[in-house]
C-alpha cells in the first residue's frame, strides 16, 4: 500500500500476487497462511472470497448499515500544514457536523501546534469536540514525555504513535508514564503471529491500538489484534489507509459489525481523482451507506 511503510513493500510483491492468482483453488485458509507476510494481498483475498460468497455483491456484511438504517461515527481528519491552513480545515469539519477531529502533528513547530490546540479549546471544550492527534513517530524518545505533558493540558482524547515504531522499550516506558492515552498504529505493522502480538501488547501496555486491515493482515489479522487487546484491557478503533472505495466499503461494513462506540477513522476516498463511485457518504460526522447512490465501475 505505501512505499516504506507497508511490510509487503517488497520486490517480490508482484510475483507473489501472480502466484496467488494461479493458486486461488487452494482456498482462503491455505492462502492466508501462505501470505502471512503480504497483508494487503490477504485483505484483497478476503474481500474477493466474501464477494463470491455473496454472488459478487458489494454487500459483504449485511447489516442495518448496508440497509441505510444506521451509520458509523467517524473522526474528521485534519491534514498537516501551516496553522492557518489547519485552522480552516477544523472550521470546515465543525461546520460539517463532526464532533471528533484528528490532527496530524509533528510537521510544523511544536509551539505553533500547541497554540493551535489552545485556540481550539478556547472556542470548544472537550465535551463539545473530541481531539485526537497523530504524531506519526515524530517525537524523539528523550523529548516525548515532556511533549505529551504539554499536550495533555488541552484535554486530548489520545495521541497516535508518538515515537517511531520499533523502539519497544522506549514506548513501554512512555505508555507507563504518559499523562495522555497512547494509541499504537505503525507499531502493529509486521507483527504476524498471535504470540508476537501478545508479547508486544503485554510489553508496551498501550492504552489503545489502531487497526488498519490493509496493513495488519485483513479482517483475520485485525480480529486477532482486537481479541488480544480486549483480553489485556486495551481499547481500539479501526482506520482506513487510503484504500479505494472498494476497500473502504469492505472495511466500513466489517467495522459496523464490531459494534464499537468510538468514532472510527474512516474516510470516503475524497483525495482520489479517479476513485470508483460508491454509496459511501459522510453526513454530519457519520459514514452513511446511501442507497440512492449506485456503484459505478466504469473506467
Amino acid at each position: 500500500m505505501f512505499k516504506g511503510l507497508s511490510i509487503d513493500d517488497r520486490q517480490d510483491f508482484e510475483a507473489k500476487l501472480a502466484w496467488t492468482c494461479e493458486h486461488i483453488n487452494l482456498g482462503l485458509d491455505v492462502l492466508l497462511a501462505e501470505l502471512i507476510e503480504f497483508p494487503s494481498i490477504q485483505f484483497g483475498l478476503e474481500m474477493a472470497f466474501l464477494s463470491v460468497s455473496r454472488q459478487n455483491q458489494f454487500e459483504l456484511f449485511p447489516s442495518d448499515f448496508t440497509k441505510g438504517k444506521d451509520s458509523i461515527p467517524i473522526n474528521g481528519l485534519i491534514w498537516m500544514g501551516d496553522p492557518v491552513f489547519m485552522k480552516q480545515q477544523i472550521k470546515d469539519k465543525l461546520t460539517s457536523g463532526f464532533s471528533c477531529i484528528k490532527l496530524k502533528i509533528g510537521a510544523i513547530d511544536f509551539d505553533k501546534e500547541l497554540e493551535l490546540m489552545r485556540s481550539i479549546r478556547q472556542e470548544f471544550d472537550a465535551d463539545t469536540i473530541e481531539i485526537r492527534v497523530d504524531a506519526n513517530g515524530a517525537f524523539k524518545p528523550n523529548e516525548a514525555l515532556e511533549k505529551l505533558k504539554r499536550l495533555s493540558d488541552y484535554n486530548l482524547h489520545s495521541i497516535e504513535q508518538p515515537i517511531r515504531q520499533g523502539q519497544v522499550d522506549d514506548m513501554a516506558q512512555l505508555c507507563s508514564e504518559t499523562p495522555l492515552p497512547i494509541a499504537l498504529d505503525e507499531e502493529l505493522i509486521g507483527v504476524f503471529s498471535v504470540t508476537e502480538k501478545q508479547f508486544l501488547l503485554q510489553t508496551i501496555k498501550p492504552q489503545y491500538i489502531i487497526l488498519k486491515p490493509t496493513l495488519v493482515g485483513g479482517f483475520k489479522g485485525s480480529q486477532e489484534w482486537i481479541a488480544l487487546a480486549e483480553s489485556n484491557q486495551i481499547g481500539w478503533w479501526v482506520t482506513s489507509a487510503l484504500e479505494s472505495n472498494i476497500g473502504l466499503n469492505a472495511i466500513a461494513q466489517w467495522t459496523y459489525t464490531l459494534e464499537s462506540q468510538l468514532p472510527q477513522g474512516l474516510g470516503t476516498g475524497g483525495l482520489f481523482t479517479n476513485n470508483i463511485q460508491s454509496p459511501l457518504v459522510v453526513d454530519s460526522g457519520q459514514l452513511v451507506y446511501d442507497l440512492k447512490t449506485k456503484w459505478n465501475l466504469k473506467f
